[in-house]
């Protein structure tokens, strides 16, 4: 049957289908219900600017929690151990405060809808242009990521066929982003949240109990791997060769903390868009600060699963099961890969009804996933691409109309890019490949544009350019020369994770060079057009905050201290 490919694991109880039926017939609800409200370019792609904080807030760290945070770092959390947790706390916390303190008053007051249109106004057309081409192609491939990594799970947990898994979840997202926009996008990724929280959390807390406790799984870990690594997050990032992942605490310092991080939490439409939405300034403000802190605790529910795997997995016969990379598990029935860690887990630990709620929390974050890439696409495409070089003078309705349209034809590309990740060793060598070559100059890019008054409009093209094109010319030469990684990541003991990172970093540094020259030797831009988009230009409004408990600073500092003290008690 086309349904059906491979053995599956186990079979849902009628309740578990129950549950599964029943979400799918609350989103599309919630697509058909949206669409009363989204009638106008404003409420299609930035839902009214009605969100509070804590809407714009859960959002804003849901659109991100997707394959990429449940599949994909359960996944490299076996593989590479608790190093994986770095990508949510120096990975993220440190960018998402500086997104709402420092930078989103300049997204906010400018009014603008997408990143590539501050771009526009900062750096004219030229910039403009590359970033919303490149924008678009990166969020038509992450979203393919989502849709193989719910294949995957549909694959392993019931035995479902990878096609006809990646089609149900794409039509189900296409049809409620195209009713209702970013609104219904946004409604869904609030209750994908709490479903992703209430099935995820079971995993990790029957896991600890039945390990022991965290101390006793940290020596079951040693001694299955026959290492004490995989549990330290800092001490073993001295030298390339004294941690699982070959990488040094330079590249997740400035590669991973810095460039990546920076440039994905305050450059990615994805994510940018949903804190757009708030309702006001200090909303704005608010929101990534509310989603750090859940940011920060989202490793229980996807790292902590990976570990439990390096101690409780087991085959038939009792011996310890050992994963391998995607290439390698397709074609042998025998072998699971890295990235169906948390299914085969789910399986573990989840009976009848929890096991229904435990599929419908991973349903609903690669949904969640698909949703943010698509919506963001749409946007940046209608306003960046077709209005601004296309057609630029149709009616507020034919924008609308080309919005629904764009989702599905994104979408449909967007199937097409799912085989692509097939071919990867794991779903994260796909991504941070992926944030290397568009994420890390870009970042370059609007850093300058919104602190350096001299930046002009040819050097910030060029230097976009040069560092997109140089972060490509790095990728291709280590594909076809392997002793290539050791200059690029500065060491021959650097492993491929090692090199995302290190090729992110000259990336940028290329990008601002290149900048930094050619805009000395061009003509500037005149200071007054650059009136509320540069530092120093631009009166910063007050955002109505009057108690020292409603101001995003003191919300903001709290959080940092939570992050110094979580990174100590790991180190």
């Amino acid at each position: 049957m086309f349904l059906f490919s491979g053995q599956q694991l186990t079979k849902l109880s009628p309740v578990d289908v129950l549950i599964l039926v029943l979400y799918f017939a609350l989103v599309v609800f919630i697509g058909f219900y949206a669409k009363g409200k989204a009638n106008t370019s404003e409420d299609f792609f930035l839902a009214g600017r009605e969100m509070t904080a804590w809407i714009a807030g859960l959002s804003f760290v849901s659109a991100n929690l997707g394959s990429l945070e449940l599949m994909g770092w359960a996944g490299s959390a076996y593989q590479y151990g608790i190093l994986a947790a770095h990508w949510y706390w120096i990975g993220a916390i440190p960018a998402m405060l500086f997104l709402g303190i420092v930078m989103m008053p300049f997204y906010y007051i400018s009014k603008t809808h997408s990143v590539p249109g501050y771009l526009h106004l900062r750096f004219g057309e030229g910039a403009r242009a590359l970033s919303a081409v490149s924008f678009a192609l990166m969020t038509i491939l992450m979203s393919g990521v989502n849709m193989y990594a719910m294949a995957v799970v549909m694959q392993t947990i019931l035995g479902w066929n990878i096609t006809f898994s990646i089609w149900v979840g794409a039509g189900t997202v296409a049809l409620y982003v195209m009713l209702g926009g970013l609104r219904s996008a946004i409604i869904n990724e609030v209750l994908q949240f709490v479903l992703i929280w209430a099935g995820a959390a079971m995993i990790p807390i029957l896991g600890l109990i039945e390990a022991g406790g965290w101390t006793k799984l940290k020596a079951q870990i040693a001694v299955n791997v026959g290492s004490s690594d995989y549990t330290h997050m800092w001490t073993t990032l001295g030298h390339f060769s004294s941690n699982p992942m070959g990488v040094h605490w330079t590249g997740i310092v400035f590669g991973l903390g810095f460039v990546i991080s920076f440039g994905y939490w305050t450059t990615d439409f994805l994510v940018v868009q949903r804190v757009l939405s708030a309702n006001n300034l200090r909303a704005a403000k608010m929101a990534p600060v509310i989603g750090a802190a859940f940011k920060m605790a989202v490793p229980f529910i996807v790292i902590v699963p990976g570990l439990l795997a390096l101690a409780v997995l087991k085959n038939a016969d009792g011996s310890t099961m050992h994963l391998v990379a995607s290439n390698i598990a397709k074609g042998n029935p025998g072998l699971h890969s890295y990235d169906e860690v948390l299914p085969l887990m789910l399986i573990r630990y989840c009976g009848p009804g929890l096991l229904g709620l435990g599929i419908t929390a991973l349903v609903a974050g690669f949904m969640s996933g698909m949703a943010g890439n698509v919506s963001a696409f749409s946007t940046v495409w209608t306003y960046d691409i077709y209005g601004a070089f296309i057609n630029k003078r149709a009616s507020d309705s034919h924008y609308v109309a080309m919005g629904r349209w764009s989702t599905v034809i994104g979408m449909l590309v967007s199937i097409m890019t799912a085989y692509l990740v097939m071919n990867a060793n794991s779903i994260m060598d796909y991504v941070q490949a992926l944030f290397s070559f568009f994420i890390a100059p870009l970042f370059g890019t609007v850093i300058l544009g919104m602190m350096w008054k001299r930046a002009s409009h040819a050097g910030g093209f060029w230097g976009l350019l040069a560092g997109t094109a140089s972060s490509i010319g790095m990728f291709l030469w280590v594909q076809t020369d392997s002793s290539a990684l050791r200059y690029i990541a500065m060491s021959p003991d650097a492993k491929p994770m090692a090199e995302n990172l290190y090729r992110a970093l000259w990336s940028w540094v290329i990008c601002v060079v290149v900048t930094v020259v050619v805009s000395l030797v061009t003509k500037p831009v005149p200071r007054a057009e650059l009136a509320g988009l540069v530092y120093g230009v631009t009166p910063i409004p007050d955002d109505g905050a009057t108690s020292i408990w409603q101001k995003p600073i003191f919300w903001a500092c709290v959080v940092i201290t939570i992050f110094f003290v979580l990174n100590l008690i790991f180190w």
